[in-house]
């Protein structure tokens, strides 16, 4: 993900040490962040239904069976801290490894709530609630519900996740 970044930093300084906004002028700094200059070079922001379809993609591949094609739409650097393991995954082999167990379960996904930021033309995060539905062989159901966050980021044209943590829901207190 995309780091923050600042350009004049003295006259943020400025104003807290002199208690006011700092004065602009035509030769003063500006405080700028990467979503404004990503959007500058990497044209329109996608849309919050864009980012928001991309769990439905990654659902689809889940629902598949094949631990390939879910492990496929993350990118080859990218950080999987699963639901079901306390191990933290960093490569494609560890991410297919585990997706290898855990679609042994016959997992369905349903998002509960979601909440989509777009952070730049390159960047967003999808975080919230689903619910995983597994079915034994037997047909008997389990449950689990989990919290999620699911950020990506467009590499070569294609939006990939590049961070997943999933975490089961906590017991009410």
């Amino acid at each position: 993900m995309k780091k923050l970044w600042v350009i004049g930093a003295g006259a943020a300084l400025a104003a807290v040490a002199f208690g006011g906004p700092a004065v602009a002028s035509a030769s003063a700094p500006t405080v700028e962040t990467a979503r404004h200059a990503q959007v500058a070079t990497h044209g329109a922001l996608p849309t919050e239904a864009q980012i928001d379809a991309l769990f439905d993609r990654w659902n689809a591949a889940v629902e598949t069976g094949d631990p390939e094609k879910v492990a496929a739409l993350y990118a080859p650097d990218a950080v999987l801290l699963p639901t079901l393991s306390p191990e933290i995954r960093t490569d494609h082999d560890g991410i297919v490894d585990y997706f290898e167990h855990f679609l042994a379960k016959n997992p369905s996904g349903e998002r509960t709530r979601s909440v989509v930021e777009v952070l730049d033309g390159t960047t967003a995060i999808d975080t919230g609630l689903y619910r995983f539905t597994f079915t034994a062989a037997d047909g008997t159901q389990t449950f689990a519900d989990a919290r999620y966050t699911f950020v990506y980021e467009k590499l070569d044209g294609r939006w990939l996740i590049v961070n997943h943590h999933s975490s089961l829901v906590p017991a009410a207190s």
